[in-house]
């Protein structure tokens, strides 16, 4: 290094994440390669470019600083039109784009119908029932992935007891957990108890807990896409999900009094929740 020059640092801008942490599990391959990267938004449009990744108009997918985005432009307008992602210099972005790269088809629809929606009614004060439902997958979205309808019932009854303690054996056998909205990784950055995610119920086959995990997010990216582009939802068609209730997913819930906390772990009335 020439002496008395500084060498500017691309390293992401923010603290060094544990993707050891199972909520981490499909997007920290990505995550890692990205935030060791020379620059580390330049590595995210490549591992984009390498997956061949696009938009629903088929615009080839490039992440941007946010200056990129013009004033007063919407931001998932800006997106659909010109594939690229304003990406700024924090976790919540960093995991946006790795979502993204995760599950490229679903994000795609996404976009496409919240576009949609902005065209066809503007950006007013109120994003109206189906942006609003939108927004509520991109940023806080789990998949409840089960090929056990009970437990599905027990989701949507509230009843923590059954589907955590009394059936503790299916979680990763009939049942299982991924992340998709960006918002609710960022909170599991520094987990705490309490993080909540919005439930989207997804049926399967027994034979999905054979396959690899590569395999398994695929799926769930092409049967997602289906449901995102073109079924109708609401905010009511979610769950709540306390996901530090999960096995596996935290060493203190191994104890059945962790569960005892209705702070947390509340009770409810059974609500229709839509499903894949």
């Amino acid at each position: 290094m020439t002496a008395g020059l500084a060498v500017a640092s691309h390293a992401p801008p923010f603290p060094a994440i544990d993707w050891s942490r199972p909520w981490f599990a499909d997007v920290a391959a990505a995550g890692q390669a990205a935030s060791s990267a020379d620059d580390w938004r330049a590595g995210l449009c490549r591992a984009a470019a390498s997956r061949g990744i696009t938009t629903a108009a088929g615009l080839p997918l490039r992440f941007v600083p946010q200056s990129a985005l013009p004033c007063g432009e919407s931001y998932e307008a800006f997106i659909a039109a010109t594939g690229c992602v304003p990406t700024r210099d924090n976790l919540h972005d960093f995991f946006n784009a790795l979502i993204w790269l995760t599950f490229p088809r679903a994000k795609a629809a996404l976009n496409a119908r919240q576009a949609a929606a902005i065209a066809a009614d503007g950006i007013g004060a109120t994003r109206g029932s189906l942006r609003d439902a939108a927004t509520l997958f991109d940023e806080n979205a789990a998949l409840f992935v089960t090929a056990d309808p009970a437990l599905a019932d027990a989701l949507r009854g509230f009843d923590w007891s059954t589907l955590f303690l009394a059936r503790r054996q299916a979680w990763g056998r009939a049942t299982e957990v991924a992340g998709f909205g960006h918002a609710l990784l960022e909170k599991l950055v520094t987990p705490y108890k309490s993080v909540t995610a919005h439930a989207w119920i997804v049926p399967v086959d027994r034979a999905y807990f054979e396959w690899p995990r590569s395999e398994r997010c695929a799926w769930l990216d092409a049967q997602l896409t289906r449901a995102l582009a073109h079924a109708p939802f609401t905010s009511h068609d979610f769950a709540p999900l306390p996901v530090l209730g999960v096995p596996g997913w935290c060493q203190d819930n191994d104890a059945p009094e962790f569960y005892a906390d209705t702070a947390v772990f509340r009770p409810g009335r059974r609500r229709r929740v839509a499903a894949c």
